[in-house]
């Protein structure tokens, strides 16, 4: 973030943020916040203020001021204090804040392959994250996890040295989407081991066959499984009665399914499009039965498992409510939030169960698959989903996203005279639907098209024109129906 002298006043510690007094020489302490700003969101650290106890700031002057920049340049270079220096001349500047001067120091977030930013030549004592009450020193596991996502070969690329042991129902299960998928490809036409040699399962480049981590994850079984990430567990959990702890609950500790994660999203996925609402469509005269919501699902669903750090001590934790579904996964964003919401780039923690998924056509490699959640949701009128990263406080790296099912700004209304609930909004988008863009229809074909009476039709033609969704044309007799083209 930058710093304005202007808002001095204004500012206060945070996340970003942080004032160092400064004025006896460099404190030890500002290394601790350059490792911790570098690690989590990059922030200002200013030299020549501190916080007052109702937590606005005051100068106090800064002594020898060129001086104080040398030791900075000096400290920074030096690999035995920091291990990695992220700053350029152009980050560090000097500010006027009444009569005194301040340095702002613009420390930028740190790449996953820079990652982990320490200090005092200790990777595992001395790297620092921030969170809302400051700079803390991370743990061992913590640490760990940054040096896994620096590497450029993906966790589940790895192969295995042990014999495959899949579940012979999922790989049966997967072919067959797959051949829905890629109707005549070579592949289908391969037996299993030369097809799971294909999609990255197998690797047949020893004397015997061995699984990938991605293969041992996808089709394996869960004791197999947990045998190589003893951390590894998910949970999806339902909450539709608030009077019972979960109306519903898949975990992959259940001795009736394989437990594997393509299996966990066979059975999740079904569970949390089942409730979402269905508006009656035509494309090509043929119904459509779901929706861009459905499809968003779905991707959050895949985007949630295919990001997970399975080697983490936390489970994956799927939660369905009446007003809202969380997906939480061990792991912060690989991306960067920031750049995850801007889309644009795809950097998933395990590439090998991204392209089995990809394979299906779920997942995004243009890194588009998130901004298309906000956009469905957005379509929807739904309220905007929220991504939130966690770390710190003692508790496992985790990403949480949140899918409202709620909206603060559609009213919704019930059908007076039709003989299901169907929503006001649906009807209007029942009709909009059908009608083709220019296209002039009667009250009679749209009445037969949508299957409602001719009063209730007429009734809705009429909402749907005060809204501005179509035009007339034409007599009372001869009046005509028209969407034009730029309504959905």
């Amino acid at each position: 973030m930058d710093f304005d002298p202007k808002r001095f006043d204004e500012y206060r510690e945070g996340n970003r943020l942080e004032a160092k007094a400064a004025n006896g020489g460099l404190p030890g302490s500002l290394w601790d916040t350059y490792s911790s700003f570098a690690n989590s969101y990059g922030g200002c650290i200013i030299c020549g203020a501190v916080e007052r106890k109702d937590g606005s700031w005051k100068t106090t002057g800064l002594r020898n001021l060129p001086k104080l920049k040398k030791d900075f340049w000096d400290t920074i270079h030096n690999k035995t204090k920091v291990s990695l220096c992220l700053i350029s001349e152009s980050d560090v500047e000097e500010y006027m804040v009444g009569e005194d001067v301040v340095l702002a120091i613009k420390v930028p977030r740190a790449t996953r392959f820079q990652r982990p930013v320490y200090i005092n030549n200790d990777v595992f004592g001395s790297t620092f994250r921030r969170d809302h009450e400051g700079d803390y020193r991370c743990t061992e596991p913590e640490v760990k996890a940054m040096i896994r996502d620096a590497s450029e070969e993906s966790p589940d690329e790895r192969v295995l040295d042990r014999k495959p042991d899949f579940d012979q129902d999922t790989i049966k299960s997967y072919r067959i989407r797959y051949n829905a998928k890629h109707e005549g490809s070579a592949w289908s036409k391969m037996n299993d081991s030369d097809f799971l040699v294909q999609i990255g399962a197998l690797n047949d480049e020893g004397e015997t066959l061995k699984p990938t981590a991605a293969g041992l994850l996808m089709f394996g079984k869960e004791l197999r499984i947990t045998r190589e990430y003893p951390e590894y567990f998910l949970d999806y959990r339902e909450h539709m009665d608030p009077n019972i702890r979960w109306t519903d609950r898949i975990y992959s500790q259940e001795p009736e399914w394989s437990g594997n994660v393509y299996d966990f999203f066979n059975r999740v996925s079904a569970k949390l499009v089942l409730d979402l609402k269905k508006p009656f469509k035509l494309v090509n005269q043929v119904r459509v039965d779901e929706t861009p919501m459905h499809d968003a699902v779905r991707e959050a669903l895949v985007n949630c498992l295919v990001n997970t750090d399975f080697y983490q001590p936390w489970s994956v934790i799927i939660e369905k409510y009446p007003d809202k579904i969380t997906l939480a996964n061990p792991g912060t964003i690989i991306a960067g939030k920031k750049q995850m919401l801007k889309g644009g780039i795809s950097q998933p923690r395990n590439k090998g169960l991204f392209k089995m998924f990809n394979l299906l056509g779920y997942g995004e490699h243009a890194g588009s698959g998130v901004p298309d959640i906000f956009q469905a949701w957005k379509d929807a009128g739904l309220n905007a989903p929220i991504v939130e990263e966690m770390f710190g406080g003692g508790t496992p790296d985790r990403t949480i996203l949140t899918l409202p099912l709620d909206s603060n700004n559609l009213p919704i209304r019930r059908s007076a005279d039709s003989a299901d609930s169907t929503d006001l909004k649906d009807r209007h988008q029942q009709i909009l639907s059908v009608m083709e863009s220019g296209k002039e229809y009667r009250s009679d074909d749209i009445s037969e098209l949508v299957g409602l009476k001719g009063s209730r039709t007429r009734q809705l033609l009429k909402e749907l024109i005060e809204l501005g969704m179509i035009e007339t044309t034409g007599s009372t007799r001869g009046k005509r129906y028209v969407k034009p083209n730029n309504k959905q």
